[in-house]
């Protein structure tokens, strides 16, 4: 497939793949029929671990790349397994590497320094508080296995991975050294003199595949100490410490990389300020072109990313533009190809979700334009989904508050109209860092992890009308603290504010469906974006863009 996330079961005479319904459309369009597909979510499906009880018998074994896996996961199905008598074999050695003839190398490209006055916080500070956060759990060290916990941690990014701003390596923090596994080519001398490299308090280099055996060894001479390995950590990790020696909630660094500082938040302010620039010069652009009959999802994309491109600061796109009209709107994680290519019309939804990477912060929005006039039905879906859009983003709740509760604001309009949608509702934003960001988000799904204030999310409920058409909105949200009412003394409510700043096209709404509070939120939505965005369009000499941001502002009621 072009792109997925799921997971490949392979037996001696089946092949199946489970996904989510992010990717049921495209799994069914690029499958071939060697494939099953195993729609992830959807009432009868089983999950993985009941298949393979069902297929296999006592004492079958099934093999797992230990180092592909996490171990929450591969505890999961391991524990289900076991009842029924299967052995479960974390393996060392992957056997699709041993016939993937022409997997490409791994990238070798140059790492380079997130300076202070975009991380706000020096990278050794970052180092004494984790350092902070292990004597409290009373952990001798920290192993860092996400990327963008490497990345934010050492205040370093680099681009071995499209559209995100990361490189592979590894981190150990213990109390008296910070380790970076990874392969030193990469490294200039101005990281490492950023490093502080063969300097007291300075990182010790080791090589990429050194980490495994490393963590072994510390593990082996520091019994009973604890060290610190994420279950989201691959099993490779866990298996090489004892149970009883591993803390397994996520690491410090995961809640500090969500958390943004207040250079970092400004910085993502002042980064979806360019972003909506780009976006309203493009969507004026189609509004001109789309009644010509050239442009095509392909192209659109291609004139978004030059738009961008234009702004201070853009480094690359945060993710494959999704770039989808009429039905291909419907597949969730659409990426139009020279053999999809669909021609944008006045008959059909287009939707458009995008973003950036910029020093300064990360971008992600989503809009729905209809070049004719749409039909009554899809502005219903439309509204309901701006309806959900507007309840989760003014929503005031405890702080603290785990994701997973906010997820039916979100729904509640969708759910009255008898329509819901397949995926989550809102996933954490990095700091010109991964555009999908953990541990925070809104979904049904989503970890409990509680949100608090300086957290960035998206905001993104949906609809989607299989063969015929696509609705989804989408903003960057940042979650702040917030005044209420009666609020106990001592006890912080929070709330939503959108950073993202482009209008939502006003005859895909129906306006009679919304009630005064929404057409209030979304005139002062609008007025914003002229009030902020405006500026900076007519100081660009962006003067068609100026004139449909102006047009899509026009206040309600």
């Amino acid at each position: 497939m072009l792109s997925c996330v799921g997971t490949a079961v392979v037996t001696g005479d089946k092949a199946l793949l489970w996904t989510d319904g992010r990717y049921h459309l495209q799994a069914v369009a690029e499958l071939d029929h060697n494939w099953t597909l195993m729609k992830a979510g959807l009432p009868g499906t089983p999950t993985i671990e009941e298949w393979l009880a069902i297929e296999l018998t006592t004492e079958d074994h099934v093999g797992i790349d230990s180092l592909l896996v996490s171990a929450e996961l591969f505890e999961r199905y391991n524990k289900a397994l076991l009842k029924e008598g299967i052995a479960l074999v974390a393996m060392t050695e992957n056997l699709i590497d041993k016939v993937w003839e022409d997997r490409p190398p791994r990238p070798l490209a140059v790492v380079f320094t997130h300076p202070l006055e975009y991380s706000g916080k020096k990278w050794t500070d970052k180092v004494q508080e984790v350092r902070v956060a292990m004597e409290k759990a009373e952990a001798i060290a920290v192993v860092v296995t996400a990327l963008d916990e490497v990345a934010w941690l050492l205040n370093l990014r680099g681009s071995d991975i499209a559209y995100n701003p990361v490189f592979f390596a590894y981190v150990i923090v213990s109390s008296h050294d910070v380790r970076l596994f990874i392969d030193q080519s990469k490294l200039d001398q101005s990281c490492r003199d950023h490093l502080m490299v063969g300097k007291a308090g300075g990182v010790k280099l080791y090589g990429y595949d050194e980490v495994v055996a490393s963590v072994t060894d510390l593990a082996n001479q520091n019994k009973p100490n604890k060290i610190w390995i994420s279950n989201k950590s691959s099993q490779r990790f866990s298996q090489a410490v004892s149970k009883d020696q591993c803390i397994t909630k996520l690491t410090p660094i995961a809640l500090m990389k969500a958390i943004k500082n207040d250079t970092e938040v400004s910085g993502m302010r002042s980064a979806h300020i360019r972003d909506a620039v780009a976006v309203c010069e493009y969507f004026a652009w189609l509004e001109r072109e789309v009644p010509k009959g050239h442009v095509t999802e392909v192209s659109g994309a291609h004139q978004l990313e030059l738009y961008r491109k234009e702004q201070d600061n853009f480094v690359s796109l945060s993710f494959a533009t999704i770039s989808s009209t009429g039905p291909n709107g419907a597949v969730i994680h659409y990426r139009p190809t020279v053999e999809t290519d669909r021609a944008l019309c006045a008959e059909e939804l287009y939707l458009c979700d995008s973003g950036g990477q910029y020093r300064d912060g990360t971008t992600d929005i989503t809009r729905v334009l209809h070049f004719g006039t749409p039909s009554a039905y899809q502005r219903e879906c439309l509204t309901r989904v701006l309806k959900g859009h507007i309840a989760l983003c003014t929503a005031v709740f405890p702080d603290k508050t785990a994701g997973n509760r906010l997820d039916s604001f979100a729904r509640s309009s969708l759910w009255e109209g008898g329509l819901d949608y397949l995926h989550g509702t809102g996933h954490g934003v990095g700091s010109f860092l991964n555009v999908h960001e953990g541990p925070q988000g809104v979904g049904i799904r989503s970890s409990p992890e509680p949100l608090q204030a300086g957290m960035f999310i998206s905001d993104e409920p949906g609809y989607y009308e299989d063969g015929q058409f696509g609705a989804r909105i989408e903003n960057v949200v940042l979650i702040k603290p917030t005044e209420t009412k009666h609020g106990p003394k001592g006890k912080t409510f929070l709330t939503m504010e959108p950073v993202t700043l482009v209008p939502i096209q006003q005859k895909m709404i129906m306006f009679e469906l919304l009630n005064e509070k929404e057409i209030q939120w979304l005139n002062d939505y609008h007025n914003l974006c002229l009030d902020i965005v405006g500026p900076l369009l007519e100081q660009q000499g962006r003067k068609e863009a100026l004139r449909w941001l102006r047009h899509e502002t026009q206040l309600i009621g």
